[in-house]
Formats: C-alpha cells, sequence, structure tokens
C-alpha cells in the first residue's frame, strides 16, 4: 500500500500521536488520490483523517502480543542498513 506508512505496534518508545496521525493522513491521502484537497473537499478529508487515526489508536491501544517491544533506534539502523543494500550507499556516511 503505501510505502511511507510505518509499523506502529509494539515498539518502545510507543507510537505517538503525531505518527499515528501522519500514518492516516498517507492512508486517506492514497485512498482519496488526493495530496491536498479541494475546498469543496476539505472537511470530509480532513474528518476521514481524524476517523482513521481514532481507529488506529484504538487498534493500537488494544492489541496484545507476548513479544518484547522492538527498539526504534535498532529498526531505524536496520532500515538504513536494508537500504545501503539496496541502494548502494554507505549507511555510515
Amino acid at each position: 500500500m503505501c510505502r511511507s506508512i510505518k509499523t506502529l505496534y509494539n515498539f518502545e518508545p510507543p507510537a505517538t500521536e503525531q505518527e499515528i496521525r501522519a500514518a492516516a493522513l498517507q492512508f486517506v491521502r492514497k485512498l482519496s488520490g488526493f495530496n491536498v484537497p479541494s475546498r469543496a473537499n476539505e472537511e470530509t478529508f480532513n474528518r476521514a483523517v481524524d476517523e482513521v487515526a481514532a481507529t488506529a489508536s484504538r487498534l493500537i491501544d488494544s492489541l496484545v502480543t507476548t513479544a518484547e517491544p522492538r527498539d526504534r533506534a535498532v529498526e531505524a539502523e536496520r532500515a538504513r542498513a536494508r537500504s545501503a543494500l539496496r541502494f548502494g550507499s554507505d549507511p555510515s556516511a
């Protein structure tokens, strides 16, 4: 779906409301095809973002797992390493 939407569940520290809202915004942009809606659609677009963010928050809050939370720094480093392999750049540069 949207490559810029990242997994937000089971991380330490937990996902912030801003991260959840950003993911909701990307999701609504993808569904609607609008990066920025027209004035005629702005209210509906913003309401959809609010509703998706609220639903995502409830989902993340109600999920349960026995797995240890993942560390954001470790996951970010792994992503940089994957990117370096894929695009041939030095991740430490």
